[in-house]
């Protein structure tokens, strides 16, 4: 990627359009906005891990056969990544505030329904409903972020995320075990209600930037929704049905190329693809999918590692993943304070590589090394992403012009959920692949995806227009 034209033109457009723009929100107002956030954050997080930590409870209360009861969360997944990228350019539309009541009010109904659901038919049906909600309020996130926060405090505002989301899934998994304990699967639904509704409260604390209005165009969602699906989907079956596999992915690149092609002829597209013709924007989106895929590659593949390689019980899995989850909290602050003194580049290839030399430390151990150096070794891991993931999220977020913050926050949020769905799905291969390497193999795919990463961010070192300075 060089530095091109996009940059200027986004650099004349920021500073065009920011005099109708605060710079943040003043204080208090900024600390309310930023509790309402953190709190979507706890529930988004608390829903999605609770919800597959009490998949084999369902399975067993509903009668579903393991391999149907999978779809649960895949489904969810599916109509999450498929619908970010148009929903966030509905709020520009009809308003962030708007969309938000919308998302929280979608996600309580379809809540509650899922904990009163009789069968996988209805449970699958909820779920699907709840991640649209999910979504609405995901591809807000960053563009919410964007104008609490003024430009100087935008690392620490990241870093709050991202240290909120780390303890959020230390805490989930515990919780939810919790809850199954105490009661049925039906209250890790009905759990995050009372939460919900007090967001929904606080709604009038987020800013309100100006609406506008742009041209809404149907066939790009639809070629959006068939392009992430359909990768997915592609690689989710490339194992067990190769035929349907491959039709998949090639009717996923057909639909990116027609995407691509109709949205670079628009000014503000719906798929914003053109603000990957900026170079900081594009390096970024490219990182986080790497860097997200690495991530939850090493989620989903690890506990089974652990259990095959080193006999763990399920409590050591807890501690090793959680110790992930701790480098993930601890460091963020410590990059959102470093964000401004350090290059992007820099502090991403540090952090991929911390990321890679955990997992290549876990898997050079086997079942060899105390528990306590493989804790050592799942917090550098942790460390490591967590010391990518604020400067990256930053240089994707204040490298657009702040009326496209939404725009931004959507793609931020698509490439973070598509890495991660991409992670689960080569897991998924691979298990497929083998099934007494599966998991070696899985923890290879994770370190192989944070060696990518780390390649994407040695090129971002040697590109100036990669970093953008913005005060």
């Amino acid at each position: 990627m060089t530095h091109s034209a996009a940059d200027s033109h986004a650099a004349e457009v920021t500073s065009s359009a920011s005099p109708s723009y605060e710079d943040g929100l003043p204080m208090p107002a900024r600390w309310r906005a930023a509790a309402v956030l953190l709190l979507a954050f706890v529930i988004t997080v608390f829903d999605a891990v609770m919800s597959n930590v009490a998949l084999p409870r369902i399975a067993e209360n509903l009668s579903i056969d393991p391999s149907r009861v999978v779809w649960i969360p895949i489904a969810y997944s599916l109509a999450v990544v498929m619908t970010l990228l148009p929903l966030s350019a509905v709020s520009v539309q009809i308003g962030v505030r708007r969309l938000f009541a919308w998302g929280t009010v979608i996600f309580i109904v379809a809540s509650i329904a899922a904990g009163l659901a009789n069968s996988f038919a209805v449970l699958l049906a909820a779920r699907v409903v709840q991640a649209l909600g999910t979504s609405m309020l995901m591809c807000l996130f960053g563009g919410i972020v964007r104008n609490i926060y003024p430009a100087r405090l935008l690392g620490v505002g990241l870093s709050l995320n991202a240290m909120t989301v780390a303890i959020s899934s230390v805490l989930a998994p515990s919780l939810g075990a919790f809850l199954l304990d105490l009661a049925s699967w039906r209250w890790i639904f009905f759990s995050t209600v009372p939460f919900s509704l007090v967001m929904l409260l606080g709604i009038r604390y987020l800013h309100e930037p100006p609406r506008q209005r742009i041209h809404f165009d149907v066939w790009a969602c639809i070629l959006n929704a068939l392009t992430f699906g359909l990768s997915i989907l592609g690689l989710d079956l490339l194992t067990t049905r190769p035929v349907w596999a491959s039709l998949c992915l090639v009717g996923a690149a057909v639909s990116a190329h027609f995407m691509v092609q109709r949205s670079l002829t628009q000014k503000a597209p719906i798929v914003p693809v053109d603000l990957l013709k900026i170079t900081s924007v594009g390096y970024a989106v490219l990182a986080s999918v790497f860097s997200f895929a690495s991530q939850m590659a090493a989620m989903v593949a690890l506990p089974f590692y652990f259990q095959q390689v080193r006999s763990a019980s399920f409590t050591d899995i807890g501690f090793y993943l959680g110790a992930w989850s701790i480098g993930v909290a601890v460091m963020a602050p410590v990059a959102g304070y470093l964000t401004r003194q350090v290059s992007v580049a820099m502090m991403c290839i540090v952090g991929g590589l911390g990321t890679a030399v955990g997992l290549a430390w876990v898997l050079l151990l086997g079942a060899e090394g105390s528990p306590l150096i493989i804790l050592l070794a799942m917090l550098l891991s942790g460390i490591g992403f967590g010391f990518f993931q604020t400067p990256n999220n930053r240089a994707l977020l204040v490298g657009v012009p702040r009326p496209r913050a939404n725009a931004a926050g959507g793609m931020q949020a698509a490439a973070r959920v598509f890495g991660q769905s991409f992670g689960t799905a080569l897991i998924a291969l691979v298990f497929g692949a083998s099934a007494t390497q599966g998991p070696t193999l899985g923890v290879v795919a994770a370190l192989v995806c944070a060696l990518v990463a780390v390649g994407v961010n040695i090129a971002r070192h040697f590109n100036p227009a990669s970093d953008p300075q913005i005060s």
